[in-house]
């Protein structure tokens, strides 16, 4: 399960059963923090899922600022809730390359917002498959 994760929402994205392919599942739009970690909780043990992949919004020069600390704070409290391991991964330039990837699909803007969450969360949980078939590590 790859999560995009911010503060108004959240993107989803699920691997098939292989985990070679990232797929596209939701944007869900936040509530409160527990409404949220539950609904992700849930979501993850219907969907039979051993792990979590969440992007980890660092700085362009791979500094961890605010964002990082928030991210990681939900990233914890979401380990306990689901019992499932959450892995962070470098998420710089996911929404950019996602907003591309829409464009260059023509969609119109106003499309494009409601997609490019959980396209970023697609690309988070494409990254982490590809560098897990190569054998690299990521940011834990």
């Amino acid at each position: 399960m790859g999560i995009d994760f911010g503060d108004k929402r959240i993107g989803i994205a699920f691997s098939d059963f292989l985990c070679t392919i990232a797929s596209p599942y939701e944007v869900y739009k936040t509530k409160s923090e527990d409404d949220d970690l539950k609904y992700l909780s849930t979501l993850a043990k219907k969907q039979d899922v051993d792990e979590i992949i969440m992007g980890l919004p660092l700085n362009m020069d791979g500094t961890e600022g605010d964002r990082v600390k928030i991210t990681k704070d939900f990233g914890e409290k979401l380990e306990k809730v689901s019992g499932l391991k959450v892995i962070y991964i470098d998420e710089r330039l996911t929404s950019s390359e996602a907003e591309d990837i829409l464009i260059s699909a023509g969609m119109r803007r106003e499309k494009r917002k409601e997609m490019i969450d959980k396209i970023s969360a697609q690309l988070i949980l494409e990254s982490y498959l590809n560098q897990n078939k190569r054998g690299e590590l990521w940011v834990k």
